[in-house]
């Protein structure tokens, strides 16, 4: 290109390139770069120039070169497909009128803070330091699938709406990222794809408010993040969906409202997560998948779920805030796929690592209750009978308080009437109250059963006395031995 070919801006843009020198086009720093399609020819510059400049512009000893410009209307395609450039690029609070094309291009650092952008396309770009995109508002797809970043990629408070609602409106697919993802403050309207890529940072997403409604909104499906993955105050229109996703960190959704009604509003299935915490504001507008996940902490506030979840082969070694019991159980009776042993088990294991016994139990004798209501009618009455009587075995007490009441009905009907002794000569002394005790405790025997044998109303209540003796009798050994080996 030659130089006699350029407008006054771009022969200033030129002359400044190689010393890194920043040209400022804006009569004022706060100026409203959306009204870039109304700027005139003194702060216009063609793509053609700026490529050229960055291709083939002769150097200065001594001097770093680098494009700095600030408020300029940017027409044409900025077209560095497959290019190399060496010189970093800051394009900030520029408007262009078409999406420049840098796929496939190898550059150092690349800030387009500010701008207004029709779309961007950095596909498979590798670029050795930072691309900052702050504030920026673009109206068309983002392209970043394959991308190598060694640095950062700052996003904050950029607007992005797609035109296609087909299209994702940001595509991180199979990206990679040295350094962190952050896009706190972030608006975008349409899909934001982040599909098998990975982030060596973290991801801060706080405040970001994404719309899709009805359909995925954060598509997330086998990320990668070697820190935490920030969700705190974010609001979300549509559905999240973290499926096979691999999270060192923390997954934080403190405060942040998801809704997706009449369908899941987060899918995190085989996931594996350091920590989820799920924690203040409003419950969950939408169901909750988190089957086949594996967590170290589960982070949850009973009043943050949602009225429908799916909690099947979720495995989590510390569940907190520590709640009874009974704050926590209503979380597992509200499985989509109805009674699920495994969560019962697994809820169970918590409270035991944590040495809470009764509240284990009692979420046992829920687990029993809850798989009565899964049998026929004649197993849901012996389940009935059981938990009246034993607490399905996790109330030995009760048990011991049917025994004692047994045996006061029984000391007194056989006090009123004794039994006739079997061989007069040969019985000992009757004794009410310990005939009763061998009828009621199997293995330990007083010599008193075997002497006499009852007749007619007592004989039946006999049967009843040591049928009943053998299973409550064993419900309290059994509860005994638990607490013993607790101990």
């Amino acid at each position: 290109m030659e130089i006699n070919d350029l407008t006054p801006a771009e022969l200033q843009v030129w002359h400044a390139f190689p010393r890194g020198e920043v040209v400022d086009f804006r009569p004022a720093a706060d100026e409203d770069t959306a009204t870039g399609s109304g700027w005139g020819p003194e702060r216009t510059l063609r793509a053609s120039v700026l490529k050229a400049l960055l291709v083939s512009a002769p150097q200065e000893d001594g001097e770093i070169a680098a494009l700095r410009v600030l408020g300029a209307r940017i027409t044409g395609a900025l077209d560095l497909t497959h290019g190399i450039v060496g010189h970093p690029i800051r394009l900030a609070h520029c408007y262009f009128t078409d999406p420049p094309d840098l796929y496939d291009a190898q550059l150092r650092r690349l800030s387009l803070r500010g701008s207004v952008l029709p779309a961007l396309d950095l596909g498979g770009v590798r670029v050795e330091g930072v691309v900052r995109l702050t504030e920026c508002r673009i109206h068309g797809p983002v392209h970043l699938n394959g991308a190598q970043i060694s640095g950062a990629l700052f996003m904050e408070r950029a607007e992005l709406t797609a035109r296609d609602a087909d299209e994702p409106v940001l595509k991180l697919t199979q990206a990679s990222i040295g350094d962190e993802l952050s896009a706190t403050g972030l608006r975008a309207t349409g899909e934001v794809r982040l599909n098998g890529a990975h982030v060596s940072g973290s991801i801060n997403l706080d405040g970001a408010q994404l719309s899709r409604p009805g359909q995925v909104a954060l598509d997330a499906v086998t990320l990668g993040v070697d820190g935490d993955v920030l969700l705190r105050r974010v609001d979300v229109d549509g559905w999240i969906g973290l499926r096979g996703a691999r999270i060192a960190g923390r997954l934080d959704l403190s405060y942040a409202r998801l809704s997706n009604p009449g369908d899941m509003a987060l899918r995190a299935t085989s996931c594996t997560v350091g920590e989820l915490w799920l924690r203040r504001g409003d419950p969950l507008d939408g169901g909750l998948n988190l089957r086949r996940a594996q967590m170290d902490v589960l982070f949850v506030e009973p009043e943050k779920l949602p009225d429908r979840i799916r909690l099947d082969g979720l495995g989590y070694t510390t569940l907190t805030p520590h709640e009874p019991a009974e704050r926590r159980l209503p979380m597992l009776e509200r499985e989509i796929d109805g009674y699920v042993p495994h969560v019962y088990e697994q809820l169970t294991a918590v409270y035991r690592r944590i040495g809470d016994d009764n509240a284990a139990r009692l979420v046992q004798l829920a687990k029993q209750r809850r798989q009565r209501t899964t049998l026929p009618w004649y197993g849901r009455l012996w389940g009935h009978v059981q938990d009246a009587t034993v607490g399905y075995g996790f109330r030995p007490m009760r048990a011991l308080a049917w025994l004692l009441s047994l045996l006061a009905v029984g000391s007194l009907s056989f006090a009123l009437h004794a039994p006739p002794p079997l061989k007069a000569d040969e019985a000992p002394d009757f004794n009410p109250v310990f005939y009763t005790l061998d009828l009621l405790l199997p293995v330990i025997s007083f010599g008193q059963e075997p002497a006499f044998a009852p007749q007619g109303g007592q004989q039946w209540l006999s049967y009843v006395l040591v049928l009943t003796g053998w299973i409550l009798a064993t419900t309290v050994i059994a509860g005994v031995t638990r607490t013993v080996s607790r101990q």
